[in-house]
């Protein structure tokens, strides 16, 4: 069972939950960090997801095709509407918090370069570097906010702004590991890599 860390109200406890943990571990074994023989992360991430930038690529290709307007859902997988919960069901937290995650910018950001998924002119390659040029400023903007929030969370928390600095270093890696497991192109998932284009055939 998840302890919150001193006046946390929260905040704390939905990143001690297991599935996050659980999360980093599956994603960081699937991008080879944690088999000593195992090939170089970028490698290997390239190896398995390759193939589906070139399915991308082929069906942006096709006669017609065309990108579709943009929208967003926030900080997918739940994150944004599972905050908006928290923040409805406990008025503390929504007064210290906010009723969005602090983050929510950096997603819809995120969510612009997923839209796009590298545009209508890029190969495979390209469409990889893109996304995970998409992912690391993705975890970027979060360690930001965080530096931004670091003041404030401290005097609140009654913690230290190194503590709030591991905080967000841990849902920003927590959220890069995320996009990098689950936000390939080509898989129907309404947030992957590319997801303004008509799906994959």
């Amino acid at each position: 069972m998840a302890t919150p860390v001193k006046r946390s109200t929260g905040f704390f406890v939905v990143l001690e939950a297991g599935f996050l943990p659980a999360l980093c571990i599956c994603s960081a074994a699937l991008a080879g960090e944690i088999t000593a023989t195992g090939p170089e992360p970028d490698t290997l991430e390239r190896q398995l997801e390759l193939g589906r930038h070139e399915q991308l690529v082929v069906r942006k290709a096709v006669r017609g095709t065309t990108l579709a307007a943009f929208t967003t859902d926030g900080c997918s997988g739940g994150l944004s509407v599972g905050w908006q919960y928290l923040a409805a069901r406990f008025p503390d937290f929504r007064d210290r918090h906010g009723e969005r995650p602090p983050w929510e910018s950096c997603c819809r950001e995120h969510d612009r370069h997923y839209h796009a998924g590298g545009g209508s002119g890029s190969n495979a390659l390209e469409s990889f570097a893109a996304r995970k040029a998409a992912d690391l400023e993705l975890k970027s903007c979060v360690l930001n906010i965080g530096e931004a929030r670091a003041p404030e969370l401290s005097a609140d928390l009654g913690v230290s702004p190194a503590e709030v600095g591991m905080l967000y270093a841990t849902i920003a890696d927590l959220m890069y590991r995320a996009v990098r497991l689950g936000g390939l192109p080509c898989t129907g998932l309404p947030w992957r890599w590319g997801y303004g284009w008509p799906e994959c055939r």
